[in-house]
């Protein structure tokens, strides 16, 4: 015979997860996701983007390697202590969203920047005279004693970042 049979059915308590728990798992790993989702969505290629959004991707992703492991690390201890009364498609939800919160704070470490703005490997310039830029073509100009490079806009608005040397001097041009 179980305990619980002695136990008058109004006195049992059934094992739920406090609505407290399943609230601040929830909201943890949403604003912990945020903080990787919110500066990858504003900071896109090909888009424009104001001063003050930029402002916020900046202050988030500058923010996000801290506070996203903090998101995971409680998200974790709160999905261990929802698991033992979860059914099978909770689990899967908790399963889901956990993977979410680690995710964005591994993300929140790495340069993903790079994977969207390519930075261009072994650029090649031609002379002035063989240039087929049309004549309206904007460049960015870069001249240091003797020697001058252009950069097309149009290759660096989508690239971002190029290192070349001119004149002996290392330079990163930057669109």
């Amino acid at each position: 015979m179980s305990q619980t049979q002695f136990i008058p059915p109004a006195l049992r308590r059934e094992r739920v997860s406090p609505a407290w728990r399943t609230t601040a798992f929830y909201v943890i790993a949403a604003a912990g996701t945020a903080l990787f989702v919110i500066p990858t969505f504003i900071i896109r290629p090909f888009r424009q983007q104001t001063p003050r959004a930029l402002w916020l991707a900046l202050a988030l992703r500058q923010r996000a390697p801290l506070f996203t492991l903090l998101a995971a690390a409680v998200c974790t201890v709160l999905a261990f202590a929802m698991w033992k009364v979860a059914n099978g498609w909770k689990k899967s939800v908790i399963g889901i969203t956990l993977f979410l919160v680690i995710a964005s704070a591994v993300m929140s470490r790495l340069n993903y920047f790079e994977w969207m703005f390519h930075p261009v490997s072994g650029a090649q310039f031609q002379a002035q005279f063989s240039s087929k830029l049309d004549a309206k073509e904007m460049i960015m100009a870069v001249s240091l004693r003797n020697e001058a490079r252009a950069y097309p806009i149009s290759q660096m608005a989508y690239h971002h970042v190029l290192n070349d040397t001119v004149a002996g001097v290392p330079i990163a041009v930057t669109y």
